[in-house]
């Protein structure tokens, strides 16, 4: 019984929330995203926390993509753990699901009953299973009371695979995924099927949302995202982001470089390509993310907003950490 008492009063505790929440308020829409984290790659940043969102629908809470912090920022943005209902990864670059272990654990430390089905590209299985069993030995121990461990950790989680064309629901809201380009791996090979990068669309009742991914120009990102009511889009910023890789990595071979640049140009969206993406698109509105040089100066964020402008002429936000849309 006392271990139950302690978990029960964490629960409640996480339940109820932060007292210093820091989240901008959401405005009043069927679904609602927070930008938990808006860097991008695997360079830490003292301003943004690693990728990842949370949708927010009533009491209900799915995340998308979990990068490293997820768990702080919920409590930053005023979210318990124990409303988040399900999990979205685009792909299985850390950068994007370095948080899941938190989020995993620590539900089953406060023994949250509900299971939680974390949505994901091949790969996502392994991933799961590779956490559940880095969770056996705390949960076995519990809070140090004999008999008392806590749940299993193989029960609190199930893991689902999905690819391209995938189209399904999650409590009333309609899932769809396409493949994008992320990875060059030449259709049909070995490498394609077993790695995948995903671009996703959620819909509600009166609001969708498309999220890219991390991913270079792509004709199927454009269709999955026709028409949607708000399209939150990755963006590098290849000098700024080589200027950080220098600054991290000043003895980085010339190889290495170049391999780096050929990815940053290729794989991701540079803010005219995300301008077009958006224009095609039909968007209404545009969020722009995964900041992977960090915080630019005032004067670099205007010249990106420009920059994305001359090709989309709707409402467009560079989003910070803890934004609403």
């Amino acid at each position: 019984m006392r271990g139950r008492a302690i978990a029960a009063f964490v629960l409640g505790a996480l339940v109820a929330g932060p007292a210093g929440a820091a989240a901008k308020p959401c405005p009043a829409v069927p679904i609602a995203l927070v930008t938990l984290g808006t860097m991008g790659g695997p360079v830490p940043d003292d301003n943004r926390s690693q990728p990842a969102n949370a949708l927010v629908r009533g009491n209900a809470v799915y995340l998308v993509d979990v990068g490293d912090g997820t768990v702080g920022q919920l409590a930053r943005a005023g979210i318990a753990l124990p409303r988040v209902k399900a999990v979205f990864l685009s792909h299985l670059h850390a950068d994007h699901t370095g948080g899941l272990n938190a989020v995993l654990a620590l539900r089953n430390q406060i023994l949250v009953k509900d299971r939680l089905t974390v949505y994901g590209p091949p790969g996502t299985r392994q991933l799961v299973a590779g956490i559940v069993a880095s969770m056996q030995p705390a949960a076995k121990a519990g809070y140090g009371i004999p008999g008392q461990p806590w749940g299993p950790p193989e029960e609190s989680v199930t893991a689902v695979e999905i690819a391209g064309g995938a189209d399904f629901a999650v409590g009333d809201m309609r899932v769809r995924a396409v493949q994008n380009s992320h990875y060059d791996f030449a259709p049909g090979s070995p490498e394609d099927q077993s790695y995948k990068s995903l671009a996703l669309r959620f819909e509600v009742p009166g609001r969708s949302i498309a999220y890219t991914g991390d991913t270079g120009p792509s004709a199927a990102v454009e269709q999955l995202a026709a028409g949607a009511d708000l399209l939150v889009s990755e963006m590098i910023d290849i000098d700024t982001t080589m200027a950080r890789v220098g600054q991290n990595a000043p003895d980085m071979p010339a190889v290495a470089r170049q391999n780096m640049v050929r990815h940053l140009t290729t794989h991701h969206l540079s803010p005219q390509d995300v301008g077009k993406l958006a224009a095609r698109a039909g968007a209404k509105a545009l969020v722009v993310t995964h900041f992977a040089g960090g915080t630019a100066g005032p004067a670099r964020l205007a010249a990106v907003l420009e920059e994305v402008r001359q090709g989309f002429r709707g409402a467009v936000a560079l989003a910070s950490d803890l934004d609403c849309y």
